[in-house]
């Protein structure tokens, strides 16, 4: 028991530095976001003498901040949304169809992840300008379909494999066609599987930079990330506003992150091992 007891302290020992380190950065961007630029670079380490709230307001203005939010929401959405529908339907077919030909397709889904983005970017470009997708947030939402299918395809694959063949067949059975089978009995039971996916390509299209910066080029269509790199000037650099700037980003995403942690191990658990 003494052992046990001795092993347990250690593995929280270790668990609560773990934390520590990890929620450093985030406490050093808060507290600073607070302070004038004098005061941080007296020491970045103390808390404010007082709270700075100007600096939330001026980035507020800066940012744009509606106008930015609500074209990563559109981003966001047009990409999951598009994701969760042509991989759900993608890996179902590819699950419950036995052959070479879905076997070799599902190898070229699992393959193109391995594939970075960075080979592919500018010829990505120009295919987005060819195809008039480039400049929009909806044509952007468009392309992270493109590059977000393969993952969902493989964890929507695996999950659906758990789940017995007799429900279809019953369905079939009771009349339904194979569409209304998927849409009124798999699809729900892929709701876990589904939360999860929308959960980390939520956070991958939110956070995202590089692709927003390739594509975007007008200050109406940027993402908030973008809009915040536009406070890193070449010769000026208010470092209490950029941090007050990235809280504000941040916090949609700590906020669902918080909320559906949960489902989102479950979920990958469920596709990745019982596939």
């Amino acid at each position: 028991m003494r052992a046990k007891k001795i092993s347990n302290l250690c593995i929280l020992s270790i668990l609560t530095l773990s934390s520590a380190i990890a929620l450093f950065p985030i406490y050093m961007a808060v507290i600073n976001s607070f302070k004038t630029q004098g005061e941080m670079y007296n020491s970045i380490l103390s808390l404010p003498t007082s709270l700075h709230f100007e600096n939330y307001s001026q980035a507020y203005d800066k940012l744009d901040l509606l106008q930015s939010a609500f074209n990563s929401m559109i981003v966001s959405v047009i990409g999951i949304g598009g994701i969760v529908f042509c991989a759900s339907l993608a890996g179902y077919k590819l699950s419950r169809t036995r052959g070479k030909v879905s076997n070799s397709l599902f190898l070229l889904f699992v393959a193109s992840m391995l594939v970075p983005f960075h080979s592919i970017m500018i010829p990505l470009t120009r295919v987005a300008k060819d195809l008039h997708v480039q400049g929009t947030a909806y044509g952007l939402g468009i392309i992270y379909i493109g590059l977000g299918v393969n993952m969902a395809v493989f964890l929507y694959h695996g999950f659906v494999r758990s789940i017995p063949r007799e429900l279809e067949e019953s369905a079939e059975i009771d009349g339904c066609n194979q569409f209304q089978a998927f849409f009124q009995i798999i699809l729900p039971l892929l709701l876990p599987i589904t939360v999860t996916i929308a959960i980390l390509d939520f956070l991958w299209i939110w956070n995202d930079f590089l692709l927003p910066l390739l594509m975007l080029s007008d200050a109406n269509t940027y993402t908030l990330i973008i809009s915040t790199n536009k406070l890193f000037g070449e010769y000026n650099k208010d470092w209490s506003l950029i941090l007050a700037a990235l809280v504000l980003t941040a916090i949609p995403v700590i906020l669902i992150y918080s909320f559906f942690q949960r489902y989102i191990m479950h979920g990958i658990a469920e596709g990745a091992v019982k596939g």
